[in-house]
């Protein structure tokens, strides 16, 4: 089991940049594969970026060069470097976990409760 609270979302203009974090706790961590999937409304959910549990990592290839995955196994956070934001980032974004290596698809055994980011122009 694996417990994830996501926190950092906000309210931003277009072009600044904005850091999510991912704390999780419960089983061990370091085992687990990490995912960032965002939520649009009226939109399904989409994988953004994740991350393996030696830190390999895959991104859409809409944020491809704007966001960063990574990991701190030592704090079992996750976070998302989120730079040059475009309003349509504007979604719920969650992390999610497993054992088993989805890569960006919503198979994940392991949701938060989201987080909010919006991007103005």
């Amino acid at each position: 089991q694996v417990q994830l609270v996501e926190s950092g979302g906000g309210s931003v203009q277009a072009g600044e940049s904005l850091r999510l974090s991912c704390a999780a706790s419960g089983d061990s961590y370091s085992w687990y594969y990490m995912g960032w999937f965002r939520q649009a409304p009226g939109k399904v959910r989409e994988g953004v970026a994740a991350i393996g549990s030696t830190g390999g990592t895959v991104y859409a290839d809409s944020v491809k060069d704007r966001l960063t995955i990574s990991r701190d196994n030592a704090k079992t956070t996750l976070y998302l470097q989120m730079n040059s934001l475009k309003p349509e980032d504007t979604a719920m974004y969650y992390c999610a976990a497993d054992r088993i290596g989805w890569l960006l698809r919503p198979n994940y055994k392991y949701w938060g409760q989201g987080t909010q980011v919006t991007v103005s122009s």
